[in-house]
């Protein structure tokens, strides 16, 4: 299991990265500490606390965990 944090702060980023995660042929959870969702599930994204950075976890290879670094750039928490 690989983990990092992002940050979505509008409906426009939870499209987008839904959009992006939904291209991976593997699973993605999110979570916000309490809640943990399917990363590619519209509605379920919006039951997390989107004023806090999330936690992606995903279940894949060296080699997809990079591609999925390099989709979600623009919203990581560094």
């Amino acid at each position: 299991m690989r983990e990092f944090q992002i940050r979505l702060q509008c409906v426009q980023d939870v499209q987008e990265f839904i959009a992006l995660v939904t291209t991976l042929p593997f699973g993605v959870t999110i979570g916000d500490g309490y809640h943990w969702v399917n990363g590619s599930c519209f509605m379920e994204m919006f039951c997390l606390d989107l004023s806090r950075p999330l936690t992606v976890r995903a279940s894949c290879t060296d080699d997809g965990y990079d591609h999925l670094l390099r989709l979600t750039g623009k919203f990581r928490v560094l």
